[in-house]
């Protein structure tokens, strides 16, 4: 096979403006496999799935192969021609944990500084990832209207994501007089430490949180999308089947009273 062809397919992904962390995966576990087999068949790839011990790990580099093969079909390249017989592993699906109501309240009390408090507000308002709460400026404050620039997502696509009053309140103080330079100051790794310190769940189970908590308030689908900076539906689809369940029995039990 061509790797050129890996350029070409990662270039149309991100042009039809999917997630480029997850393309950059794609090409760099095909790659991986074309070092193996320069000429790889059904067998050799089943050979190579065969061969990862993760079963996360090889259920995604089961999906890039059938990416790059749908890719190349529907541009008549003659690259996996098979692609649809991939295999794809079982990942086993365990209940994700999602930060509550409790959990922020919990957490915004064992704050003791306006840095942690300023970010779990932040935590709870917008449901960023860890890495873009590590990438934001002062600068990306806008107070006067109410929102947080992420300049840089996992999309790679610039984002605004709304701030709560609360949340406001509380960068007010973190912020104080500075103009400029790094709003938190801290590493993906110094918010999980400072989140299993404040005795909170993950940043991104207050991410799943935040997004559940958003359409129980009627916020719609499309705005949770956009303020999530997620690329398809999908994800915004699980949390309001999951939300849906939930206010039913909220729904039935009121109706028992």
């Amino acid at each position: 096979m061509d790797k050129s062809l890996l350029g070409e397919f990662r270039l149309d992904w991100l042009l039809a403006g999917k997630a480029e962390q997850t393309v950059n995966n794609y090409v760099s576990g095909l790659t991986l496999l074309l070092e193996r087999f320069p000429e790889p068949s059904l067998a050799d790839v089943k050979t190579w799935l065969a061969s990862i011990e993760s079963i996360v790990s090889r259920r995604k580099r089961g999906q890039a192969v059938r990416a790059v093969g749908q890719w190349a079909e529907s541009n008549g390249y003659d690259v996996f021609p098979w692609w649809v017989r991939v295999p794809l592993a079982r990942e086993i699906k365990r209940p994700q944990e999602t930060a509550t109501e409790k959990d922020y309240l919990t957490a915004l009390h064992a704050a003791r500084t306006l840095r942690d408090k300023a970010l779990v507000e932040v935590l709870w308002s917008c449901g960023l990832r860890r890495s873009e709460i590590t990438r934001l400026e002062v600068s990306d404050v806008n107070f006067s209207e109410g929102f947080l620039i992420v300049r840089t997502s996992k999309t790679g696509k610039p984002r605004i994501a709304p701030l709560s009053p609360s949340a406001r309140h509380a960068l007010r103080k973190h912020i104080g007089k500075r103009s400029e330079g790094s709003l938190f100051g801290m590493t993906t790794n110094a918010i999980r430490l400072c989140l299993q310190r404040l005795g909170a769940p993950s940043a991104h189970a207050w991410r799943r949180g935040w997004a559940v908590q958003a359409l129980r308030h009627g916020v719609s689908e499309t705005s949770v999308r956009a303020a999530a900076g997620w690329s398809s539906g999908a994800m915004v689809a699980r949390y309001t089947r999951a939300l849906s369940g939930e206010l039913a029995v909220e729904e039935f039990q009121r109706s028992w009273v």
